[in-house]
């Protein structure tokens, strides 16, 4: 089992497959203590309803946010229902492997949102973005806009021989630049580059891409290792961000200092998932990492550190996912903060996905597999030294 494409499963043109996931939840807060931070939370039903469409765009996970202008939000999606919602579930429904949306403007109430897709030859709905040599798909991780141009980190994705649930895996990680970000993406030009040092085929995973930040002229590269008896790690590598798709220019973060060399890169964090996010907090100077627990579970955690490569203080369960607790059959994924989205320097605003292992209760149960919003606003501080 590829256990980079978390342990659930879901359908995909007619069978079920492996999650690799994006989104958050409605939660109930722990008022957890985050190194002197105190979160209060409440859901943002005006977000979760913008997205909740009856026709079209149906749902999505994956649920990748990257600010391209002032009030333009891309949205990244991996696998997508394009169909129909009546009467609480969805009818006339397909699934393909990824799209995207625009968000334009902030406000949930005002804002609006455009979705796109491909379109195969005989019209049908298909992904936005394919393989450049034609294996699998793709899934959609973060990206990052970068002097003018659009960075995507794609996870390529195909069947194995395997009939059972598990019949997936990991064989590519890339990263496709796009030329002319600001045009609908269905009018992309895509220059798509195989990330050279990420492995799947040895006792040891490696992939990149789970989230990405720019900051300092650098753009800093989260991604994860995964060993054999051992829970998935976060890694970190960075570049100048002129030389994000130059991957002889990246450097691996090890326990004091950057290595050129892939294997000295040091594992930064535990029990990480294959999506998360790092945001820098302004109220409380602080970067805070926000993910589901080992990736698929109702928690939803945080940590804090004063550099992107840590030190991490111990997790703090901020949130659980009250989907979870419906069905034994529905599970839950993918959170991650969107700081473009925030309104004050306080606040994070966190999305996730709850899903079912029964497709037939996706399909029944329009609830389900939409982008979850919560807002959660700092409390109180003790912040760290200004930087």
């Amino acid at each position: 089992m590829q256990r980079l494409i978390e342990g659930v499963h879901k359908f995909r043109n007619g069978r079920f497959r492996n999650c690799c996931f994006g989104t958050f939840m409605i939660a109930v807060l722990l008022a957890p203590q985050l190194r002197g931070a105190e979160w209060s939370a409440k859901s943002i039903p005006e977000y979760d309803g913008l997205f909740q469409r009856t026709n079209g765009w149906i749902g999505a996970d994956g649920d990748f946010a990257v600010a391209l202008t002032n009030g333009l939000t891309l949205w990244l999606f991996s696998d997508t229902f394009v169909g129909e919602v009546r009467d609480g579930h969805r009818a006339q429904a397909m699934m393909i492997n990824n799209s995207a949306a625009w968000q334009h403007g902030n406000n949930p109430v005002s804002a609006r949102l455009d979705f796109f897709h491909g379109t195969a030859s005989a019209g049908k709905p298909a992904a936005l973005i394919t393989p450049a040599d034609g294996k699998g798909w793709f899934w959609l991780f973060d990206g990052v806009m970068a002097r003018g141009k659009l960075f995507l980190f794609l996870i390529q994705i195909e069947r194995t021989t395997d009939k059972s649930f598990f019949g997936f895996r990991q064989i590519g990680n890339w990263v496709g630049e796009v030329l002319n970000p600001l045009a609908p993406p269905t009018q992309w030009r895509v220059a798509q580059k195989k990330i050279p040092f990420v492995q799947f085929e040895t006792g040891e995973r490696l992939s990149f891409g789970s989230a990405v930040l720019m900051t300092n002229g650098f753009a800093y590269i989260f991604g994860t290792r995964e060993r054999k008896g051992a829970t998935r790690t976060m890694i970190l590598a960075r570049t100048l961000e002129s030389d994000l798709a130059d991957f002889a220019s990246w450097r691996f973060r090890t326990r004091d200092g950057w290595t050129t060399n892939i294997t000295g890169a040091a594992d930064l964090c535990g029990g990480m998932a294959s999506e998360f996010s790092v945001s820098w907090l302004p109220a409380l100077r602080q970067f805070v990492l926000i993910y589901t627990e080992n990736g698929l579970s109702e928690k939803i955690l945080a940590r804090t550190a004063p550099e992107l490569w840590g030190p991490w203080n111990a997790p703090a369960v901020v949130y659980r996912c009250p989907e979870a607790a419906w069905d034994k059959r529905i599970f839950c994924y993918a959170a991650k903060a969107h700081p473009m989205l925030a309104s004050a320097s306080d606040e994070l605003i966190v999305t996730y996905a709850a899903n079912s292992l029964d497709f037939t209760q996706i399909a029944s149960d329009a609830r389900l597999y939409w982008p979850r919003f919560v807002q959660f606003k700092l409390r109180e501080t003790s912040p760290a030294k200004p930087r």
